[in-house]
Order: C-alpha cells, then structure tokens, then sequence
C-alpha cells in the first residue's frame, strides 16, 4: 500500500562531511580552432564502447577518449571522458555552447578522472546516470512565429515542450489555473485502491461509493512497472480487480457494456462518464510496489521497479510509451507517479527495495527527473495529437529527512502538481509518540528533539504540512501544491510519558521482533482491535502499527464492536475507553485509551477542518486524500459507524466557497519583469544522503542569449523559508540574504514563503554561450531557486529558467564599448583580446577570463598562479580560442 507501512524516518543528520570530487555538468563555450590540421578519425557511435586512448571525430572534429566510455557524445560535457584533439577535414567546425551535457552511461568506468579542487575534499559525490536535460525557452509570441495558441493556458513555471502545441486550454483557464468540477475552488483528490473488494466478507469499497458530485480528481491505486518496463495492472490474468472482476448483485456495480474490459475500470469509466469534469488517473508505484510489483498471483516480485527502469533512458522511453498507450486504452486522464522514494538516504523507503535503492542511491533522483521530464513531453505530444491535455502528478514525501536526499526536487517544472504525504511523520519504526500528520511545528516534537534537530536549525521543526507545503511553495506556486491528509490512523501500545499519550515513547518490548528497516529499534505499535488495518510480515503475521480507518477508531471512542471485527481477524472485546484529542497547535488529532496505554493519530472532522481553513488561507491547490475507504457515515440501524464521505462532504463545504488558489510562483511584492532572459539553472554536485550537510551544490548559470550578460551584473532570487535563511557560497561571490521572509521557530508556522538573495556576476561576465558556476550552501533542504531577477545596469530582467507566463525574451543590453583592454601578446595572437592578460600573482575566481600567449581562457573555479594551458585536461582553464 502506498503510505500504510511506509518507514517516513527523520533522524537529523549533523555530519559536516561535504561532497568535492568533480562531477558537474557544467556546460562551457568551446572554441575550436578554425584552420583544420589532420585527417578524421572515424566517426563516434552512440553504440559503440571505447577504450581510453580511443580517438573518434564528430562534427568535424578529432576526439581523444580518457577512460572507457560508451554513448556519451563527445564535446557535450566540458569534464567528460571526450578530449577534444582540434579540428579535422576541410570544413570550419562550429563552436559550440551547451547548458547540459549526455549523461554518463549506467556502466561506471574504471578510469578515475582528476577531480576539480575545492576547499575540502572528504565525500564522494554521486555519479551522474540521468539522460540530457535541454534547458527550453519560454515560448512567446514576439520569439515564437508558429506559437502554441494555448500558451495563454499554460501554467506558471511549468515547462513547456518544445515544437509542441499542448491544448492547456482543455484544462486550465487564461490564468493558468485548472478549471475543476463540482463548484470546487480547490481540489479535492481521492486515492481509491484496488484491493476493497468485499473478499473475506470484509467491507467492500467500489466506484460507486466514490462520492463523485463532491471530488475533483481520483488517483486509482495501483498500477505497477512490470519486469518488461511497461506498465501493468495483469490484465491479462483472469479475474483481476483492474479490468476482470465482477460484483454480482452490487447495487451500482453493474458493468458498463460499452468498455472492453470489466473490473474496477469498467466502473470508473462508467462514473466518469456521468461526471467528465472529474479527472481520473492511475497510480503507479506507492509502498510495496516502487521496487517490484505483485503478480497474478499475489506473490511480489522483486524486479527493482523504479530503481532500475530509470536506469536508462531506453527504458524510460519504453515505460513512457506503454504509459501513453495505457491512459488512451482506458479513457485516463493522465498519470500519477508514486515513486517512494528516489532519495540518496541509505536504507530510505521499504526494506523490501533496500537491495536496488542502496546499490543505486547516487542515481535515483537523476533517474527520477530524467522520467518525470519524458513523460511530460510524451504526454504532452500525445495531447497535441488527441486534442486532450494529459496531466502528470506525483505523490512527494513531506519529510526534511527525506527531501535533504533529493536535491532540490527539480522536477516541479515538468508536474501539474505535487501530491505531498504528509501524514506517516510517525509511527511505529521508532519509539517516538507523535501525530500522524501534524500540521504545525510546536517545537517538542519528540523525534526531532532526540535528534538534536532543533537545537541545530535555530527551532525549525521539519516533521509537519506546513515546512513541506513552504518546501515546495519555494519552487511553484501555491496552486500546484495539494496537501495530503490521513483518513487512518497510526498509533503505539504500552506508551509512557507525554500529554494522553502525545510526545511519549512507547519502546518495544525484549525479545520484540521488530520489523526489516529499523535496526531492531522500533517502537511498539498497537496491535489486535487497535490495528484493523494490519500489513503481513513475509510469514503472514499482522504487523502492529495501529492502522485503522477513521470509521473504526469512531467506533472504538463510541465503545462499538463492529460487526466487521471478526471479518478483520481482530478480538470483539474492546478494554477501556478511547477519549479524543486534538491539540490547538499542531493540529494533531488522537485518541487515548488509558487503560491500556493505547494511542491512535488520524484525522477526523477537528483536523480535516482546521487543514480546509489552511489550505483555503494559503491559497494551496487542496488536500489529497488516503485513501477514499477510510471516510466514515453512520448507520443508525447498526448502531455504528461505517465507510461513508462525511469528511469529503466537509471538504467539498469548504472548498466550495474558497477564492480561486494563488497561480503564480512571485507574490504580489516581487513584480517579476516581463521582459526575460534566456538563462537557465542547473543544479549539480550534490553529497549523497545525510552526507549532504551543509547542503552545498555547485549551481550553473548558462547564459543562452546572443549577448554576455556582464560583470557587475546582479543575480537575485528566492528561496523557500524551510532553510534558516543564510545562504552563502564557497565561490567568492558573496552570495547574500538580503531579506528574510521569516526567523525564528516555527512554533504555529512559518510566517513568509521566501528568503531573498543576490550575489554579483564575477569578472568576464557570464559570456553568450557560456556559464559561470556557484557554489552556495544553505543549511535545511530548500526546492529549487524561484523567481529569478537579473539587473544589468538600470534594467531588470526575468529569466526563462522560471518558465514565466506572458514575458517577452529578449537578449542582454549589447555592450557599448569592448570588454577588456588586453592584447594578445604571445604566439599565434591575430587579434584584440578581451580579457586582461594573466597575472600569475592575481587570484581568479570561477568564470573570470584573461588573455595568455594569444588566446583567450576562462577559469573553470578558483586559481592563482596555474598558467594557463591545456597540458592538464581538468586544470583550472578551459581554453577560449585564438584572438
């Protein structure tokens, strides 16, 4: 299941190791000689292996290979295993400037290349596996002549396809917001699951329970990744839940003649033709099925999922294209992606997968946006073909812990929006009493206390929906950004301490055998009539977790035995009372048997609506929903409570009133320029998992514009508040906050959703084609840059890296005058020189250009007294060409 057992683990990390060795995908301009001077090597192939000392030619150009290396185009990565030995054959090669690079292949060399110098060098970093990413332009009707009619649809800050007319207008309206059914202003998302199907006599919950007038999209769960890399449901396996099974005399579970197929997706089909403004999209992945899936027969197979589809860029494409394929054959609205977790924490997600996660825990999250960018542009080319907009969401862990193994969660670009889960902060793979899904920090979470966390991040608490929803509000806007609520609970047994239970331990006893995950520190989890909704250990024996429906847990306060308890396997004898909760603070809402120590989190109407209210104050897209099965009603002939939709009922009341959600990534007190930049961002170099502290990437700035955006220059941008807001960097840029959008705690939550920073662009600009490097670090995790504003003398500019909304890009003001004063005064010097000449005594920092021995050079990081040469293939200079 997709949250039931997940291990969502939040052990800070206060390591101070930082990732060093070179791996960046820095792009640089490379200017090749003009005057060929041998013959061509043959030609390169994408196919083909060589060996270091392999020499090939591509586009004119002889190429020397410096380690083994296979489908990795020469002269697209400035570091890559490709030398370039000079031009060859008769015709004048083109210079080329590129912002990203061809990834490396799966298969890791063995040659060792030198790593760039940086000032400490004591952590790996991870290799880089991901297939090319292109930085694209914002498409505008002043730079575009065949524009997209719809690009007046389009979302903010989500990137568009290129030489594709995506029909947004099918879903979003000319303000970039989704158009939703039901009267709703925000989202109401369901997760309906597959496997409530009435077996055993247990309750059943089908899509005619679904309460259709009052949601806005539902998330089927699950489909899978099937060993071929396509997606599954085993159709072709008789009497399956998906497109085979049958419910015989179920009132409103009749099949629909119309559809091929029968099941669970029959039905869907049949309620979403009756209600086409409600989105219906499958699930593919969650908890037990990210790193392998179940068969046919209910047996899992552990095909490594996830993990090793996105190895590759082939099987991304094979998976990509059974996706379009699938969501055509079944009239879906588009994909959802669970995805948990492709994180580089060790021993992060289910035991299950350890073996594929771990091995791949430097490749994951690349793997991860390489999928989410392919299935953004397949589905936005089979879109344009069908007339229909495909949408592309994900489900995102909320967890600080987590996050600080995804980089900064570059995906955003390529989601309509993210599902955060943000419940399963505890439970029972620690002994830590806390709510399932607080929505606030009130500074005495118990795990994080334990953890020193607050103490080493000035009393900012990651464990609750609001540090995630400001996590992901740092990268899009409000709008996309659905918050996640539990319609179960979590809880432990035997729990000391605390207030009713809240913020107590509950250790498990000796002897306990814990679950696989948690290095025989678990806590004790509640079990028997306290765990209706158990998960199996591998020998069929219920896992105590405390999971129950909010139905079941109502009955419990009540003091009912329901008469599905014995369906369940569970005792029909309930011991003491259950008193319910809920704290003014965090949102939390519990309850406390006494007697036997027992404590279970959930949300029920106190937390449903106090996360309407926020939801409705913060201007946030809606509240997501697991799962559907778990809302209650109350059947006054049997005295108890049962599956119904009273709290979608209370969200649908909520929701129906709101004002339309916030649509744009700035707020109203940042006015972003209309007139942009084609400059992109990429984020690279980042320490594996916990190593990753302080977080320190080096960051390229690529200028894809036909003039150098100059020295003096001003790059300023924001960032989420989730960090504590003193970013600085390594790279002498004197990178700033200049202005904090909240301090202190988070106690109740944080007060603003940017920081704002700026630093300088160093001496030699960042020239057209070319890229400066930045090497900041920050303390807590952040989503990527947002609203980036660039000032060039008494102009401000946007930039296309934010993917804007109605700019108009244009080029950086031409330079009046020449750029430098020095000559060429060595050898082979046929020009003017635009950089300085090189001073062995002067310090350069990343970007800075001279002129040495007629030629011109840029250093590629700091550097003082390295002459300049091309003798040291990843020396500190990269030659510029002949002036």
């Amino acid at each position: 299941m997709l949250p039931i057992s997940k291990r969502a683990r939040a052990a800070a990390s206060l390591t101070t190791a930082v990732a060093v060795l070179a791996t960046s995908l820095v792009a640089a301009t490379s200017a090749l000689a003009a005057t060929p001077a041998t013959a061509c090597a043959p030609t390169w192939s994408a196919s083909a292996s060589y060996t270091g000392g392999s020499v090939v030619s591509l586009d004119s150009v002889n190429y020397k290979a410096s380690w083994w290396t296979t489908n990795e185009k020469p002269g697209s990565a400035q570091w890559g295993p490709w030398a370039s030995q000079g031009a060859c054959g008769t015709s004048t090669p083109t210079p080329t400037a590129t912002a990203t690079s061809t990834p490396k292949p799966t298969v890791t060399p063995t040659a060792t290349a030198t790593p760039t110098p940086t000032a400490t060098a004591t952590s790996t970093p991870k290799p880089t596996v991901t297939p090319t990413v292109t930085p694209t332009p914002t498409p505008t009707a002043t730079t575009a002549p065949n524009a997209n009619p719809d690009e007046k649809c389009r979302p903010d800050g989500m990137a568009p396809t290129p030489g594709v007319k995506t029909p947004y207008c099918d879903v979003y309206d000319e303000q970039g917001r989704e158009k939703l059914p039901n009267s709703l202003d925000r989202r109401v998302i369901g997760y309906f699951t597959n496997w409530r199907t009435g077996k055993n006599g247990q309750p059943q919950y089908l899509a005619s329970d679904i309460p259709w007038t009052k949601l806005s999209h539902i998330n089927y769960a699950f489909a899978h990744i099937g060993s071929d890399n396509k997606i599954s449901v085993n159709a072709n396996a008789a009497g399956n839940a998906s497109t085979d099974m049958t419910w015989p005399g179920v009132k409103g579970a009749e099949m629909d003649p119309a559809y091929s197929y029968k099941g669970h997706f029959n039905l869907l089909s049949k309620y979403k033709k009756a209600n086409p403004g409600v989105k219906v999209l499958p699930a593919v992945g969650g908890w037990a099925e990210t790193g392998g899936y179940f068969d046919a027969s209910g047996n899992r197979v552990a095909s490594g999922g996830f993990y090793t589809m996105t190895e590759s860029q082939a099987k991304i494409d094979t998976f990509a294209d059974s996706t379009v394929a699938f969501i055509r054959q079944y009239g879906f609205d588009g994909i959802d992606i669970d995805y948990e977790y492709p994180t580089s924490n060790k021993s992060a997600g289910n035991p299950d997968d350890f073996a594929f996660s771990d091995a791949r825990r430097g490749q994951v999250f690349d793997g991860y946006v390489a999928l989410m960018k392919t299935l953004r542009e397949k589905l936005d080319k089979a879109g344009a073909e069908d007339g229909e907009y495909y949408m592309l969401t994900t489900a995102t862990p909320s967890s600080g812990w987590l996050l600080r193994g995804m980089e900064v969660y570059q995906i955003t670009q390529y989601a309509d929006y993210v599902n955060m889960m943000t419940y399963d902060l505890h439970g029972a793979w620690n002994e830590f009493v806390g709510g399932n899904g607080a929505l606030y920090d009130d500074g005495k979470d118990p795990e994080l206390a334990a953890g020193g966390v607050y103490t080493a991040y000035k009393g900012i608490g990651y464990l609750n929906a609001d540090w995630a929803s400001h996590y992901f509000r740092g990268a899009m806007q409000a709008g996309r950004i659905n918050m996640g609520v539990p319609f179960y609970t979590r809880g432990f047994q035997n729990v000391t301490g605390g207030t009713y239970g809240m913020g107590g331990t509950a250790k498990a006893p000796a002897g306990f055998n814990c679950p696989a995950g948690t290095n025989n520190k678990c806590g004790y989890g509640a079990e028997g009539i306290d765990n209706l909704w158990y998960d199996s250990d591998p020998q069929g024996n219920a896992v105590p977790a405390g999971v129950n429906p909010i139905w079941h847990v109502l009955n419990l306060e009540k003091g009912v035995v329901g008469d599905y308890a014995a369906a369940y396997k569970v005792p029909t004898k309930i011991t003491g009372t259950y008193e319910r909760h809920f704290d003014t603070v965090t949102k939390n809402e519990w309850w406390w048997n006494a007697t036997t120590k027992t404590f279970l989190s959930g949300d029920s109407d106190a937390a449903i609506t106090a996360k309407a209210d926020y939801v409705n104050s913060t201007g946030l897209g809606g509240l997501m929903i697991w799962e559907l099965a778990g809302d209650y009603s109350y059947n006054t002939t049997k005295g108890q409570y049962e599956m119904g939709h009273t709290l979608v009922d209370l969200m649908h009341t909520k929701f129906a009133s709101a004002t339309p959600y916030g649509a744009t990534k700035a707020n109203a007190d940042r006015a972003m320029p209309t007139q942009a930049l084609d400059l992109s961002l990429d984020y690279t170099e980042f320490a594996l998992g916990d190593n990753n502290y302080p977080i320190n990437p080096k960051i390229v700035f690529t200028n894809h514009g036909k003039n150098d955006i100059p020295a003096g220059s001003v790059i300023s941008f924001q960032y989420g508040t989730t960090d504590t807001g003193e970013i600085s960097d390594w790279s002498g840029y004197k990178t700033t906050t200049t202005a904090k959008g909240h301090t202190g705690s988070n106690v109740g939550g944080l007060k603003g959703d940017f920081h704002t920073a700026e630093f300088v662009v160093p001496t030699g600009g960042i020239p057209a084609g070319g890229s400066i490097t930045n090497q900041m670090k920050w303390a807590l995790p952040v989503a990527q840059f947002s609203n980036l504003i660039v000032t060039i003398g008494d102009k401000k500019f946007s930039t296309t890296y934010d993917h804007p909304r109605g700019v108009t890009v244009v080029d950086a003001p031409a330079a009046t005058t020449g750029g430098g004063t020095g000559t060429g005064t060595g050898t082979g010097g046929t020009g003017t020189c635009s950089g300085a000449a090189w001073d062995a005594a002067t310090a350069y920092s990343g970007g800075a250009k001279v002129s040495y021995q007629g030629r011109e050079w840029t250093a590629r990081y700091w550097t003082q007294g390295n002459t300049p040469s091309t003798a040291t293939t990843y020396g500190p200079w990269a030659d510029a060409g002949a002036c």
